[in-house]
């Protein structure tokens, strides 16, 4: 009974913790951009508690593109205030209206782009696919509006700060442009086919090793790009976040939570996923001092692993966040059924990046070490003609499931 009632209170001390930071999101106005589609809607904070002291249930979830070399100066996150926030937008701005596309250069503003349909929500913001009309490239969209919260709009520049400056990152989502107007932030990215948590959803069945080998090679790298080239921390891996394209190429996206590294620790508990949360950021060994590294994101990628691996989200059968975030703690972490077929070093790279003790958890640097890792950075896995045979029985499924309703 004691050791309930300790862990009730450290997860209220952790919605105390991300309470300001995450303030807006419960009060954050809907957004209208004119443009045939739907109003984003107020997007719950994570972990919000709630009267029973639980937690509120986890929503879970072919040309040729030259890449837009736009750069800004970095963005101290602890410093920001709105002042140096529309300082900040005025130089991106002087960079913006322009969408690089097919080698060719195009002056955009909203009413360059048609809206198609909608793709879903980032961190920040509403995803939406969209036409340019003049060349007729499909993008996706990320749509943010500039409200007076600073909080929000912190969230916004870390978003086009790290995608601006990413664009010689193969394993992270291209931005073709961006367009800020004194109401709205709009960044055009490259349109991928889909995240890997929708793929699982149509796939129904465990994505195979080899493949995943290879997305482990794709997004090991951006993250550790991330670290050594920015200094910066994603904060919210997890497989909605990993994208697939028809060419087999994984990337990693939505930035909008990420974290500035000082001396290579996280010093905010900005809310992320709480399904895919590491143990010491749900119980710090310091509450009053919540710094965390680069680890955290290796057990939120291991959660991910196993899910992809298995068909099925790891600590299932939970109501709630709440009784997630309790097993977290309470339980062994997470590993690969045994008698599955899985190689003995799979086993052993979900077994490192599910480590409990953060300091024996492995960084990037070690997870690239691997064996498990080597061995898919030089194999070849045709990941285009899987994807594309997955595609081929979604919509056999789909067309027979038609013609069977009446």
């Amino acid at each position: 009974m004691s050791s309930s009632l300790d862990l009730r209170q450290k997860l209220n001390q952790l919605q105390i913790s991300i309470q300001d930071e995450n303030r807006a999101r419960k009060e954050r106005p809907s957004i209208d951009f004119n443009l045939e589609s739907p109003k984003m809607p107020r997007q719950r904070p994570a972990l919000q508690l709630n009267h029973n002291g639980g937690l509120s249930p986890h929503a879970r979830r072919d040309k040729k593109q030259v890449q837009m070399p736009l750069t800004c100066g970095p963005i101290n996150r602890s410093t920001i205030d709105g002042p140096e926030i529309d300082r900040k937008l005025q130089e991106i701005m002087k960079q913006t209206g322009l969408l690089t596309t097919e080698g060719k250069r195009y002056h955009i503003n909203v009413e360059s782009l048609e809206s198609i349909g909608e793709l879903g929500f980032g961190s920040c913001g509403h995803v939406i696919r969209m036409r340019h009309k003049e060349s007729g490239t499909i993008l996706a969209v990320k749509q943010m509006r500039r409200s007076g919260n600073k909080e929000e709009n912190k969230r916004i520049l870390m978003d086009l700060d790290v995608v601006l400056k990413s664009h010689n990152c193969p394993f992270i989502v291209q931005c073709l442009g961006a367009i800020v107007t004194p109401s709205e932030v709009w960044i055009c990215m490259e349109q991928m086919a889909t995240c890997l948590d929708k793929l699982i959803k149509k796939l129904r069945e465990p994505v195979p090793e080899q493949i995943i080998g290879k997305m482990v090679v794709a997004i090991v790298n951006a993250l550790n790009y991330l670290k050594e080239k920015h200094g910066v921390m994603h904060r919210d891996v997890k497989p909605s976040n990993m994208l697939l394209d028809e060419k087999g190429v994984v990337k990693l996206c939505d930035f909008g939570i990420s974290g500035r590294l000082v001396d290579s620790k996280a010093r905010t508990r900005s809310a992320g996923c709480a399904a895919y949360m590491a143990p010491e950021r749900i119980d710090p060994p310091d509450p009053n001092n919540p710094d965390y590294d680069v680890r955290a994101d290796v057990w939120s990628l291991g959660i991910s692993l196993v899910e992809l691996a298995t068909g099925e989200f790891p600590y299932k059968n939970c109501t709630n966040d709440f009784e997630v975030l309790a097993r977290v703690l309470s339980e062994d972490p997470p590993r690969l059924p045994l008698k599955r077929g899985f190689s003995v070093d799979f086993h052993s790279f979900i077994q490192c990046c599910l480590t409990k003790d953060y300091n024996k958890r492995p960084k990037y640097k070690q997870l690239m070490e691997h064996s498990f890792f080597k061995r898919y950075l030089v194999a070849r896995v045709d990941v285009a003609s899987w994807f594309a045979l997955v595609m081929y029985k979604v919509r056999t499924q789909s067309s027979r499931q038609d013609r069977h309703t009446p």
